[in-house]
């Protein structure tokens, strides 16, 4: 062999055992990008799945809100003030009127219509009966609105505006419900159960916080007391140890 090509062996030796030290030095390296960059894919993946809602109190939340509060009340053309259904009808939609709130409770009367001799004098007589069941009398507005014919017998409006805990409207499918491939929620469920729920409230500041605890009875607490005094005694340590 020359001596350039033995040169040429030696200098090409050093060269493949360089690259190979490079290559077993960029695989891990390239194995851990690809590792991290899998990892991230992953991490926005569940990120996305986890922030859709699943929740039927996340749907279908129950928010308290003003809400219009009013009943139509039909008036005969020859009816002479109110009458006895009337008073009954009334009586029920009044029982809902928070009278520590006080709000305006407006009695619209039709003008313009076949009853409105009828109607003003039923509407007198609805106000007496506000009036009577507690609701100031500053606070009931007597207005009047236009009728739409002259010859139809338009009722007479009560409204008023009430804090209510309510939810939106139940009902909605845009989905078909075999659509179940996400195993989520169909888009109504646990709507109606939100809107009972919301219904039953009394009181819905209850849904904002405790109310404030009322004065003790410190009777009925004295009789508590005793009774747990003069019961037999217990040994709870003694009870409670257990022999193998």
């Amino acid at each position: 062999m020359s001596q350039s090509a033995l040169k040429a062996s030696t200098i090409a030796a050093p060269m493949r055992f360089g690259r190979s030290r490079v290559c077993r030095r960029f695989v891990p390296v390239l194995a851990v990008a690809v590792a991290a960059l899998l990892a991230g894919c992953a991490q926005r993946d569940s990120i996305t799945v986890g922030a859709i809602p699943d929740d039927y109190r996340t749907n279908h939340p129950i928010v308290i809100a003003e809400k219009n509060q009013k009943i139509d009340l039909p008036v005969g053309a020859g009816d002479r003030g109110m009458t006895g259904s009337q008073r009954d009808t009334l009586s029920g939609f009044l029982d809902g009127y928070d009278r520590s709130a006080a709000p305006a409770l407006t009695i619209a009367i039709p003008a313009g219509s076949a009853n409105e001799v009828a109607a003003a004098a039923a509407g007198r007589d609805f106000a007496r009966l506000a009036v009577a069941s507690g609701i100031k009398r500053n606070r009931i507005v007597m207005t009047s609105y236009q009728s739409a014919s002259a010859e139809a017998s338009a009722p007479i409006r009560v409204a008023y505006i009430s804090v209510k805990a309510q939810t939106d409207k139940c009902g909605r499918w845009p989905e078909d419900l075999v659509e179940t491939s996400e195993n989520k929620h169909y888009a109504d469920f646990g709507c109606s159960y939100q809107n009972n729920l919301a219904a039953q409230m009394a009181n819905p500041a209850d849904l904002l916080g405790p109310r404030k605890q009322a004065p003790i009875d410190a009777e009925q607490r004295g009789k508590v007391i005793d009774g747990y005094r003069n019961q037999p005694f217990f040994d709870w340590q003694a009870e409670g140890e257990v022999s193998y």
